[in-house]
């Protein structure tokens, strides 16, 4: 076969190299031709729930079937790079087509509920070069994400921004976290079967801190030990309700500052002390000094090589008898835990180098690394309160957020509508996202309560 093309172009006269050479593709046309074509053809034996279209230029791909009630979506590409993205970095290819303007959706929501109805064939979106990728970023979130170096660094990407930014979507009590919907509010649907209402949202997150500090026990005189302070909402209803002593810990300067501006506001400056601090630095005198330890959603960032430390380090605050513990995390359901997570949106635009545990991963190394010293007391699971928490963030946002609001603090978006425009759907993308996996289990959110050993049990109601 050699020969025979050798021969062919030998006989070939000068002027037809150049035509030849005109015809072929481009690498980068290629490669949207062959990123298109694979993906379509996933997309034709995975769509087996629900309808998609796809609009390209002058070509519309159809997949699935439309029903009555059944999910129908609606994807434009405006930009022909939207498909490489995709094959390449699969949902992190999508979430950064979708932030630049290269995809327009009809419902972002929609689109991730598609993807989880789905989730089985759409595993096969991810290319050979993206399983590569990501078992190798697997591995360095892994052993190099959650040192005490680049837990700094990851604290800076994730809550070092702009405490304007925070507080256009926040409750005023400023809970980064997921809030707890009663009836008062219309439960967890009431926004969408009622219509959000003016102090929902605040409501929600007051009964959430009543609701943990209540099973971390706390009573007046107590002195509590807090690992992520966030802006200071637990600290100061802590003190403030349950007349606590509190030591809370961030190692974020942006947060700290506006948590001791809080507290001193509230008149609390001598009962609650702020530390920009690594977890893993604790100073001797906080030996075995905490009536109680609470933790909320910040977990997430120690990684599953720190489980065990983190819980040591617990247990050598807390006092041996009478001292509980709280802690409360996005988790992963256990078949879906690995301590090997890649990288994707939420990691690398949102909680760099984060890794989800597992309510027993938790569990495993709060036992192991207390040496027995901890029980299990209760486990919940509020992922079902967290979509409209996310519901209500976006809808705050939309309302609040302004490009002169934050230009202190992002001083690029001042004068470029689009990469404000991109900016904002980065948080739109996040909201839809992690809604659409809490309401569909592909996430958890888990709260977990330790007591010593030989403390007395909490006495359930019924």
């Amino acid at each position: 076969m050699g020969a025979a093309v050798s021969t062919s172009i030998g006989i070939v006269s000068p002027p037809s190299v150049p035509s030849l050479s005109v015809s072929l593709p481009r690498p980068r046309e290629w490669l949207i031709s062959f990123a298109r074509s694979s993906l379509v053809a996933v997309l034709e034996s995975a769509i087996t729930v629900g309808h998609l279209i796809i609009i390209d230029k002058d070509k519309v791909f159809e997949f699935g079937e439309r029903t009555e009630g059944g999910n129908d979506v609606h994807l434009t590409v405006i930009n022909d790079t939207f498909w490489s993205r995709v094959l390449l970095s699969s949902d992190l290819g999508f979430s950064e087509a979708y932030m630049i303007g290269d995809v327009q959706v009809s419902d972002l929501k929609a689109v991730f509920d598609l993807w989880l109805d789905n989730q089985v064939g759409m595993s096969n979106l991810s290319s050979t070069i993206n399983r590569v990728v990501s078992a190798i970023s697997g591995l360095s979130i892994a052993f190099l994400g959650q040192t005490k170096s680049k837990a700094r660094l990851n604290a800076i990407a994730s809550y070092d921004q702009s405490n304007e930014l925070f507080k256009a979507f926040l409750s005023k009590e400023m809970m980064y976290s997921c809030a707890l919907w009663s009836d008062a509010e219309g439960g967890v649907r009431g926004d969408l079967d009622f219509g959000p209402q003016p102090g929902d949202l605040e409501a929600a997150q007051r009964r959430k801190l009543h609701h943990v500090l209540t099973k971390a026990r706390v009573k007046p005189g107590h002195r509590l030990l807090e690992f992520g302070s966030g802006w200071g909402g637990l600290a100061i209803e802590a003190a403030r309700s349950f007349g606590c002593e509190v030591d809370t810990l961030t190692l974020s300067k942006e947060q700290k500052s506006l948590a001791e501006e809080r507290i001193k506001e509230a008149g609390l400056e001598d009962r609650i002390r702020v530390h920009l601090m690594d977890y893993r630095e604790l100073p001797p005198e906080f030996e075995k000094a905490f009536d109680a330890f609470v933790s909320i959603e910040m977990v997430e960032h120690v990684g599953a090589k720190y489980y065990n430390t983190y819980f040591s380090i617990i247990d050598w605050a807390l006092k041996p008898d009478n001292a509980t513990v709280v802690v409360t995390s996005s988790t992963f359901p256990e078949s879906r835990f690995s301590a090997y997570q890649p990288e994707d949106f939420i990691r690398r635009y949102m909680w760099p180098n984060s890794c989800l545990p597992s309510a027993t991963a938790l569990v495993t190394a709060a036992h192991s690394a207390s040496q027995g010293r901890f029980t299990l007391q209760g486990v919940e699971n509020h992922a079902a309160h967290y979509p409209r928490t996310l519901r209500e963030w976006g809808r705050r946002l939309e309302k609040n957020l302004t490009q002169d609001l934050i230009t202190k603090d992002f001083p690029a978006l001042k004068n470029n509508r689009a990469e404000f425009e991109a900016f904002k759907r980065k948080w739109q993308y996040l909201y839809a996202y992690a809604g659409a996996g809490m309401a569909k289990g592909y996430i958890t959110c888990h709260m977990l309560t330790f007591i010593r050993q030989n403390d007395a049990p909490e006495v359930p109601c019924y």
